[in-house]
């Protein structure tokens, strides 16, 4: 297994950025990854992404193994010549989707038996099942072990099990995964919101080794200050040399805070998931493009933004759209609100390397919570 070089370039209190190098370029962090389920990011051309400012996507091993199928990817030429990224990919283990999308599924020790969400065949997904589906016939660049997720409230007896189960996997994933000169894993860590399952479970996984670590079993219900608290007591455990991806994470707020407690990696679909549902993201919070009092707003989205969506469209245009119920609608929110998430990382980049971070964090706040665009929810 490779470890990538991590190169940390400038850190204030735990808010570090630096680069993760790969084979396929590098990767700036903070780094939001854009979400590209079934080998898109939704209604945006790859072109349109990489010009936005990202290094790193995220494909979904769940969607891409019941279709297109993994098999026939790896026929294909794998993932990256597929949809024409060039750039680095990350893939999940498809554990999350199994937990979230299929009603009929069975968790046992050697994996979990699940019936596709398209046609009702059945499949099971073991740790090595997800790991040559990742790796072989994907091709990522960063695979992810497979783990078991669980819901918020959760026993704490529950999650211990799920944790222990999770570490068990973890070893499994990097067995299978084997030595790959060009290729890495992150393990994840899990343990609710408990914090001596969250310490043994980093613990464990350092133990094994991984080439990042990743907080999972967030963003399930527990809400912005379980989150920040179970970040609180959960980075220290994980090693400063090697970088720390927050899994499936989430409003600009919470990645300012994600980040001023050491995180250096995220995704999340609520750019694209937002856009195609008439939302721009700001500094001020959403921006619902189909109220009526846009109607013959003349303004853009955000001149300040080097996209053509954010700058050359008024907020007029954008309401029409929407309420026509366009195609373009969808392709120029999600655009803006990509081309605003990349902007919001690389702002923080800036800030960290520059001894500001605390200032930029404390004006954030000052205008998330003020009475912005729509107000931050």
């Amino acid at each position: 297994m490779a470890v990538f070089p991590f190169q940390i370039h400038a850190s204030e209190g735990a808010a570090r950025t630096g680069v993760l190098k790969t084979a396929r370029g590098d990767i700036r962090t903070p780094a939001f990854m854009p979400v590209g389920t079934a080998a898109t990011v939704k209604a945006l051309y790859p072109e349109q992404v990489r010009e936005a400012g990202a290094d790193i996507i995220l494909g979904n091993t769940y969607h891409l193994m019941l279709r297109p199928g993994g098999e026939r990817m790896k026929r294909l030429g794998g993932l990256h010549s597929f949809m024409r990224w060039p750039g680095p990919i990350l893939t999940d283990s498809g554990g999350f989707q199994v937990w979230s999308l299929s009603s009929l599924r069975k968790m046992t020790e050697e994996g979990v038996e699940f019936k596709s969400h398209l046609d009702g065949s059945s499949y099971m997904l073991s740790p090595e099942r997800s790991i040559e589906l990742q790796a072989e016939l994907l091709g990522a660049d960063i695979s992810m072990q497979l783990d078991e997720c669980t819901a918020y409230p959760c026993p704490r007896d529950d999650a211990a099990k799920s944790m222990e189960l999770s570490l068990r996997w973890a070893q499994r994933s990097k067995e299978a995964f084997g030595e790959r000169e060009t290729q890495t894993l992150f393990g994840i860590v899990q343990g609710s919101v408990y914090p001596d399952l969250r310490q043994a479970s980093a613990q464990g996984l350092q133990e094994i080794g991984f080439g990042g670590y990743a907080i999972g079993g967030l963003a399930v219900g527990e809400g912005f200050e379980k989150m920040c608290e179970v970040l609180d007591f959960t980075t220290p455990h994980l090693p400063s040399e090697r970088p720390r991806y927050l899994m499936g994470v989430g409003k600009p707020i919470d990645l300012v805070e994600a980040v001023a407690r050491g995180v250096d990696m995220f995704d999340c679909v609520m750019p694209t998931r937002s856009g195609r549902h008439g939302q721009a993201w700001s500094d001020f919070g959403p921006i619902n493009v189909k109220n009526a009092r846009f109607a013959e707003d003349l303004e853009p989205l955000d001149p300040s933004l080097n996209c053509a969506a954010s700058r050359d469209y008024s907020k007029a245009y954008l309401h029409h759209l929407v309420r026509a119920g366009e195609y373009l609608a969808a392709m120029l929110l999600s655009w803006h609100n990509t081309a605003y998430y990349q902007n919001l990382m690389a702002r923080m980049r800036a800030a960290i390397a520059e001894g500001q971070f605390e200032t930029f964090r404390k004006d954030f706040h000052a205008k998330w919570y003020s009475e912005g665009e729509e107000g931050a929810e």
